[in-house]
């Protein structure tokens, strides 16, 4: 196996740090995106555990087991379509998962709610809200226009689910600022 799914890998950033450790290992690599990383020849059982022991003080790890993965890459589409994309399409995310991980959603969304303890609507509207906080505090766009990037289908929406998600209302947010946000691996 020449692919490898790395826990907490959500940001760019966390891709460089990943890069680098594993160019300080001397592993080739030929792929590398949120979460997973395809290097260009197998892992030995010893290269294996000299890039875990690399990775976990750094805050990553390697996973092995199906689940887990499958887990992860629904978090990573997710964090990828909400932080990174532009989100014109209005395709629903329950085919874009399907279609990414070539499972039946119902499948996907059991599986996240036994093993995360919440669903998989509930960590995209997480994750929306982190990136309305994170647009706020930018202060670049108005409410409308932040609605309008992330598919709200109005403010008065956008508002709602924010107070609802945080307690506060986007423009109280705002004035505050105090509520930091959270990293993407922690919400």
């Amino acid at each position: 196996m020449n692919t490898l799914f790395v826990k907490n890998m959500v940001c760019n950033r966390c891709i460089l740090v990943v890069q680098n450790e594993l160019d300080k290992l001397g592993l080739a690599i030929k792929n590398i995106k949120l979460g997973e990383v395809t290097l260009v020849k197998d892992l030995s059982s010893k290269d294996r555990d000299t890039l875990e022991g690399a990775l976990v003080p750094l805050g990553f790890q390697v996973i092995d087991d199906k689940k887990s993965r499958i887990i992860e890459k629904i978090k990573n589409i997710i964090i990828d379509v909400v932080h990174y994309q532009d989100n014109d399409n209005k395709t629903n995310l329950s085919d874009v998962l399907s279609g990414k991980i070539h499972h039946d959603y119902n499948y996907l969304s059991k599986l996240f709610s036994e093993v995360e303890g919440t669903t998989i609507e509930k960590y995209y509207i997480a994750q929306k809200i982190e990136k309305v906080k994170e647009l706020l505090v930018y202060d670049e766009l108005s409410l409308s226009e932040i609605a309008i990037r992330l598919n709200y289908s109005s403010v008065a929406y956008l508002s709602n689910q924010f107070k609802k998600t945080t307690g506060l209302t986007p423009s109280y947010f705002k004035q505050i600022r105090e509520h930091k946000r959270k990293p993407l691996d922690k919400v």
